[in-house]
């Protein structure tokens, strides 16, 4: 769908600026116009790296009035492959200084704005209020909720890329007119389930051709021309050279833009998303099934034994019905095991999966094969199932 322009034009071009984007200028649905729009703009930036590499130059070099660099790290070796704003003499500086150079070396009409800290509750309300449209550029679960829903809080849209390996993708959520990440992605995926770019690599060419279209949607969203990725999810495929867009509805249910939102203030994104380890990652690959699956299970009959491994504290603020407390230390100390059924499948869960996946890796080991647990726990089963139960 079209949209309004989301800023309003500058006063005026410059002899200068007239000159630099002289070919957006005889492009009819960019014109003086729209130049105006992008001088006028504040774009914020949320890492510059892999994508924000390519973001970042390309808005620089269309005229994108003030850029906003949000980055904590220092430039490494191995970044050198793919984050393409940074060179050689650059190892070991700040990536937010390294970028802000590169930037002005392609357009010293920009003002560059750096924000040398790591993105969190504390400080992303405030930055994220002083520009119109943030470019999403993270490679992390955890910061890509914070991000959507600190958005989605202020009201502003964002353009949001992803990469991995040969495969990357690409859309516009903007809560005020379509979906935002958590209506395609409500729940985190398990930990260890999806395997970070240092984990799994990435093609390095990839990064520009999915931080392409981001800039190439910020355009059109700053300029208010065509149709921008609100309500569509962009994905190509590197290896078979081929894209396909899919339809991506706005969820009524969505647990922070949604009729009866339930995260209606920022969360604990890393309990949230979870960390585990290495072992309870290998129990949960296969084993891991949704609120929607569980919900499923339930109203079906099936028979199934569904353990809440919390303490007896959060076991009384919100539980899933039908499930008993065994809280995960008596699975560590060996004590649960004897009393587990056999005829049974086990389905064990926590607040957001991170003790359920550790206590199901104990049962694998104890010879319960067929023991599954719920990937976003009650956090997520309130948020998909019962989203009137409390959240804590």
């Amino acid at each position: 769908m079209s949209l309004p322009p989301l800023v309003e034009p500058a006063a005026e071009l410059t002899v200068e600026e007239v000159r630099r984007y002289s070919r957006h200028l005889i492009i009819p649905d960019v014109g003086m116009d729209g130049q105006k729009r992008l001088k006028n703009a504040k774009v914020l930036c949320v890492g510059a790296g892999g994508l924000g590499s390519p973001a970042l130059m390309y808005m620089a070099a269309a005229g994108v009035g003030t850029l906003g660099i949000v980055e904590f790290d220092t430039v490494d070796e191995s970044n050198l492959q793919r984050q393409i704003i940074h060179g050689q003499s650059d190892i070991g500086r700040s990536k937010a200084e390294s970028a802000r150079d590169s930037v002005k070396e392609i357009n010293p009409l920009v003002e560059v704005v750096l924000h040398e800290e790591r993105l969190d509750n504390d400080n992303v309300m405030e930055i994220f209020s002083g520009y119109d449209l943030i470019v999403d550029g993270t490679d992390n679960f955890a910061t890509r909720y914070l991000v959507n829903d600190a958005a989605v809080l202020l009201g502003k849209p964002y353009v949001w890329g992803s990469i991995y390996r040969f495969d990357g993708q690409a859309s516009v959520f903007w809560a005020e007119h379509g979906p935002c990440y958590r209506c395609l992605y409500p729940e985190a995926p398990p930990p260890g389930m999806v395997p970070s770019c240092a984990e799994g690599g990435v093609l390095g060419v990839l990064c520009a051709s999915i931080g392409s279209i981001q800039v190439n949607e910020a355009i059109k969203l700053l300029a208010g021309i065509g149709e921008p990725l609100v309500g569509r999810l962009m994905i190509y495929d590197a290896l078979e050279m081929q894209y396909r867009s899919v339809k991506v509805r706005k969820d009524p249910n969505c647990a922070v833009c949604g009729e009866n939102p339930t995260v209606t203030e920022l969360i604990d994104y890393e309990s949230f998303c979870g960390v585990v380890s290495e072992e309870a990652s290998a129990a949960a690959l296969g084993s891991t099934i949704t609120s929607k699956q569980l919900k499923e299970w339930i109203d079906n009959g099936e028979d199934i034994d569904i353990i809440d491994v919390r303490e007896i504290n959060e076991y009384e603020i919100v539980n899933i019905p039908g499930a008993r407390l065994i809280p995960k230390n008596e699975f560590l100390m060996g004590n649960a095991l004897q009393d587990l059924p056999q005829d049974k499948r086990i389905v064990l869960h926590c607040k957001t999966g991170v003790r359920s996946a550790e206590v199901l890796a104990v049962l694998k080991s104890a010879g319960f094969a067929d023991a599954v647990h719920l990937g976003g726990g009650v956090i997520g089963w309130v948020n998909q199932i019962e989203p009137e139960k409390p959240v804590y």
